[in-house]
């Protein structure tokens, strides 16, 4: 269980529920050619880094950042990259991480520090999905 201030309590399987419901192709941070590829047999695509910053923001802990390659030596993927958490404890969530087939490598993680004013791109993105996940968990 997860508390909060307010004497509320979720479980992980609460919180990603309501990450899954809030989803959207207006929440991804797909760029405008690759938009296509979002849908509802990958809801996951492209909502990584929304994801991890909300995500934060109800439990705390460390944002992870790695790059992903395709692994089939195509170059398809270069400058891609997966966010994920690192909660108090040293537990690592990825609720987005069937967004990879099997043939994405996920390299390495490192821990990437949030900018205290925010995140700097896709401001509106994570905006929206917070709105919708503290909605959906019923948090002010």
């Amino acid at each position: 269980m997860v508390g909060y201030a307010d004497g509320m309590a979720h479980t992980l399987k609460d919180i990603e529920q309501a990450f899954r419901a809030s989803w959207g192709a207006d929440t991804t941070c797909l760029a405008p050619s690759s938009l296509p590829a979002w849908g509802p047999d990958n809801p996951a695509h492209g909502q990584c880094g929304p994801t991890a910053l909300v995500l934060q923001d109800l439990l705390g802990g460390e944002l992870l950042i790695a790059d992903v390659s395709a692994g089939d030596g195509s170059g398809a993927g270069s400058g891609a990259v997966h966010y994920w958490n690192k909660l108090l404890g040293g537990l690592e969530v990825d609720l987005t991480c069937e967004q990879f087939s099997s043939h994405h490598i996920v390299g390495e993680p490192r821990v990437v520090v949030r900018p205290p004013e925010g995140p700097r791109a896709h401001i509106g993105e994570y905006q929206l999905l917070r709105r919708r996940v503290f909605s959906a968990l019923n948090l002010g």
